[in-house]
């Protein structure tokens, strides 16, 4: 049926118009249902459909973190399981550096002592070796 025959029927149209605004049911064939409370249902269905959505969204996030993170570990790109292990073997090499840099500076020290006193024992065995004629010259 198309609509312009119940717009050129106003006595039909008024009819159906009447039979919408009627509660379903008050015939004593089904239960009473109210057009307020079919519109209760329905924001009802659109809130948990809304709320499905939102918890359907978060799973997705989650599941694509869990992927993501998967996928790091198992190129070998990402950061190893146990990184509190690391730590403490930079914690230990670090603390080995500061005793070898301890160790290199007091040897350091040792052998420019020893070079210092290995040029005064040169000077005195040279200062020996010369002619005293030559000393004496050098004195005045």
């Amino acid at each position: 049926m198309d609509r312009t025959f119940l717009y050129r029927h106003r006595d039909l149209l008024t009819q159906i118009h009447a039979a919408s605004s009627e509660p379903p049911g008050t015939d004593g064939t089904g239960p009473l249902v109210s057009r307020a409370s079919l519109q209760a249902d329905l924001a009802s269905a659109n809130d948990r459909a809304g709320r499905q959505a939102a918890q359907i969204r978060q799973l997705e996030h989650k599941i694509a973190e869990l992927l993501g993170e998967q996928v790091w570990h198992e190129s070998g790109i990402g950061a190893p399981a146990d990184i509190e292990q690391l730590h403490r073997r930079i914690t230990a090499l670090e603390q080995q550096l500061v005793d070898l840099t301890a160790q290199l500076d007091e040897r350091a020290q040792e052998l420019e002592a020893a070079r210092a006193a290995n040029r005064e024992l040169m000077t005195r065995l040279n200062t020996r070796s010369q002619p005293a004629g030559l000393v004496h010259q050098a004195e005045s």
